[in-house]
């Protein structure tokens, strides 16, 4: 799917929550920047199936061993507008111009805002900027998107036919962000950092492992919203939304409705439960 296309269903999106229209008008920023975005000469992911099974057979994600090299200045088109909507929006302006500051300086390598176990950006750039975890992994999704989109677009099709189980993106290493329930009824993850989906079970937190059905709590969304589930876990209170496409056959992709759904973050917040993959809703509800 082309980021214009992205873009286009936002704004449908808004006109079925027009309520949503003002305070969501942020992202409006952020789709724009990917659909205007032109690419970079970054040459593909290189691995055949048999080396993506390879890997995955290890339970090892594909970019730790295989980092695309990404040119700064590729990045520079993305970057910029997500840093200017974190500062719009009052988030951490003072972190926000230190990380500015080095990356303009040439002390920050675009590697640095990779996902990894556990971790939506590196440690050291935390440390080095004062970011909190949330903003820092809102700033590395949102720029590096589209590029990470584009590195993994060949063995895309490999996920499908993979046993990979894990409650990590295989091709990034990233938490999910999302689910969906296909019309088979399996689920599937979805990776915010790369457009990735893989399956996984449907009674397993995928954050922390637990198979017990008396720590799996689901929390159903208002009766006009059918579909829309939030499938939290006591043992770990983490959460992911999850969408239903058996019911809302003409929902949009699965980062559309992330963002267009905050009701459903806020619900989850307010009983405590976090998510590993922040959203504005969520950096705005932590001030």
């Amino acid at each position: 799917m082309s980021y214009a296309t992205l873009r286009n269903e936002w704004a449908d999106l808004l006109v079925r929550r027009p309520e949503f229209r003002e305070p969501l008008a942020p992202y409006g920023t952020i789709f724009e920047a990917w659909a205007g975005w032109l690419g970079a000469s970054i040459p593909p992911f290189g691995g055949n199936a048999e080396a993506c099974r390879q890997r995955w057979a290890q339970g090892v994600p594909l970019l730790p061993d295989a980092p695309p090299a990404i040119p700064r200045e590729a990045m520079e088109d993305l970057l910029a507008p997500v840093l200017e909507v974190l500062a719009a929006v009052g988030q951490e302006v003072e972190a926000l111009q230190r990380f500015a500051e080095a990356w303009d300086q040439g002390a920050v390598d675009p590697s640095a805002l990779f996902p990894g176990r556990g971790r939506l950006a590196s440690i050291a750039l935390q440390t080095e900027t004062g970011l909190s975890q949330e903003c820092l992994g809102f700033l590395a999704y949102a720029s590096l998107r589209p590029v990470l989109e584009d590195y993994f677009t060949g063995c895309r099709p490999y996920v499908a036919v993979s046993d990979w189980d894990l409650g990590v993106c295989p091709l990034c290493g990233a938490p999910p962000a999302f689910a969906d329930i296909a019309e088979s009824g399996k689920r599937l993850l979805a990776c915010h950092f790369c457009a990735a989906q893989w399956a996984f079970s449907r009674t397993t937190c995928p954050y922390c492992g637990s198979r017990d059905p008396r720590e799996a709590v689901r929390l159903q969304a208002e009766a006009k919203e059918e579909g829309y589930i939030i499938a939290a876990c006591t043992a770990c209170n983490g959460y992911v939304k999850e969408l239903d496409r058996r019911a809302r056959f003409n929902a949009g992709s699965t980062l559309v409705e992330d963002w267009g759904s905050p009701h459903l973050d806020v619900m989850a917040h307010r009983k405590e439960y976090w998510r590993a993959v922040p959203t504005l809703i969520q950096l705005q509800d932590s001030e």
